[in-house]
């Protein structure tokens, strides 16, 4: 092993690149290197850097900000953060952390620190994990790889990619900055939204359960495709359009499925939308979620109030099949959950109920539109989301618009259905719901926006209730 890093040493010296030795602080001193990397069975830095000295460069792995704490005060130059995903290269790892895990712990050091994230990491999610993993005033330095770039045929090639791909800005996000705050102002802009959705009819690609998907393809003002085959999904993402991740219908090949298609529209920079159904009901669905939410980048999470604190990590959550029960939560407990959601994640969440809540982390509203029909009718939320991802294809600037717009065309819609005399029940609501749905395309063709008067939303600081409702 000594000779292995001598040898290492003298190739890797005249490039500038310093050699760092894993775990063995013997090694390290024995072939002059220029550091260790330690882990937290290994020997303490303190001891560590007294065999070393002062110059060499002592790394620590880190899995918590106490953990991280405690290195940075022993004098660490660097922390690797994780593990970030189970790896082969990590069989014992104790601790799997997820990107979230990782923000939590920038979020607790001083930005000065040099950090790499640690375990799993590959081409397929490092601009992910250093885009969600970034804190308010901290981000990562860069990654740690082995199997990815080791076990590949052309190392060289994989290198480089991967290199490229850090340097990149993610190719998931193209949303432009200062985005619109007031109410009023997004209001402004719903129409021209539903407009384009009205003009462009883009795919819309379904991976549901099969209870809904004729109401899903009837409802949306896209190109429906109901396509739950993985292998499908690279040429699907490269019309175009946008992705729905449905977990009503969890079958034993869905979620490998699920993960090659999210990834697939991610590497394309195309919408996703994932829509939690159940994710409390079963082992089964708390697991798939997991899976899914580490495999892959969510634009939008759509989900009720039990669905989005089985996200953020809520054990105790129960769901009897997919419903949700009655809300005993605040308005201000919805939004501290959707916000919370939202800011670990950097995407657009919309929390579903009486009132729903939409938030992108900084910016929070209530929509306080819908009818009471949509709770009576089978698959309602599912379709919502449908609605919502075909909004987000043609509306990438800003996500929490497209996701608004959706929202209001689909609960606008339904309150005009439910106002017409030939509507009876329920059986007579879903035929005049589609058609006020047609209707309310055909005015914003148009440019006619008088049927976003009716929208009733409101604006919340994160500290405070700032903006007032429109409409009444």
């Amino acid at each position: 092993m000594i000779e292995m890093a001598q040898h290492l040493r003298a190739i890797c010296r005249p490039h500038g690149v310093p050699l760092i030795v894993n775990d063995r602080v013997d090694v390290a001193l024995a072939s002059e290197a220029d550091g260790v990397h330690l882990g937290q069975n290994d020997m303490s830095l303190v001891v560590a850097r007294r065999i070393l000295g002062q110059r060499a460069i002592i790394g620590v792995t880190v899995s918590s900000s106490l953990q991280a704490a405690i290195a940075v005060k022993e004098g660490a130059d660097y922390l690797g953060i994780g593990t970030v995903f189970a790896t082969p290269t990590k069989e014992d790892a104790k601790s799997i952390i997820g990107v979230a895990g990782v923000r939590d712990i920038l979020a607790s050091i001083p930005s000065e620190v040099p950090t790499v994230a640690i375990g799993g990491i590959n081409a397929d999610n490092v601009q992910r994990v250093i885009y969600q993993s970034q804190a308010e005033e901290n981000r990562l330095s860069g990654v740690a790889v082995v199997s990815a770039i080791v076990a590949a045929d052309h190392v060289q090639t994989v290198a480089q990619e991967l290199l490229h791909l850090i340097r990149s800005p993610p190719t998931f996000i193209k949303e432009v900055p200062n985005k619109l705050r007031p109410v009023e102002l997004l209001l402004d802009q719903v129409n021209n939204v539903i407009k384009q959705l009205a003009l462009k009819h883009p795919l819309c690609h379904n991976m549901t359960n099969f209870v809904v998907q004729n109401f899903a393809a009837n409802v949306a003002l896209a190109i429906p495709i109901m396509a739950n085959n993985g292998d499908e999904a690279p040429e699907l993402a490269a019309l175009g359009g946008a992705l729905v991740i449905n977990m009503g219908s969890v079958m034993p090949e869905a979620i490998n499925n699920y993960v090659k298609a999210v990834q697939a529209y991610n590497a394309c920079g195309q919408p996703v939308l994932f829509d939690p159904v159940g994710a409390g009901a079963t082992s089964l669905r708390r697991r798939t979620v997991q899976t899914l939410m580490a495999n892959g980048y969510f634009d939008v999470i759509k989900g009720n109030e039990n669905e989005i604190r089985v996200l953020l990590g809520d054990d105790t959550t129960q769901q009897k099949g997919v419903d949700s029960g009655a809300s005993k939560s605040t308005i201000p407990d919805m939004i501290h959950l959707a916000r919370s959601l939202a800011e670990r994640e950097r995407n657009v969440v919309v929390l579903t109920g009486e009132t729903d809540i939409i938030s992108d982390g900084d910016r929070t509203y209530a929509v306080k539109n819908g009818d009471e029909y949509l709770g009576q009718i089978t698959g309602s939320g599912c379709t919502l989301g449908t609605t919502i991802a075909a909004c987000l294809a043609v509306h990438r600037e800003d996500r929490l618009l497209a996701a608004l717009s959706g929202m209001l065309l689909y609960e606008i819609a339904s309150e005009r259905a439910s106002g017409r005399t030939d509507v009876k029940g329920p059986g007579t609501f879903v035929p005049a719901f589609i058609d006020e749905l047609n209707a309310i395309s055909k005015l914003a063709q148009e440019s006619n926006d008088r049927w976003t008067y009716g929208a009733r939303l409101v604006f919340f600081e994160k500290t405070r209730e700032a903006s007032s409702q429109t409409g009444t």
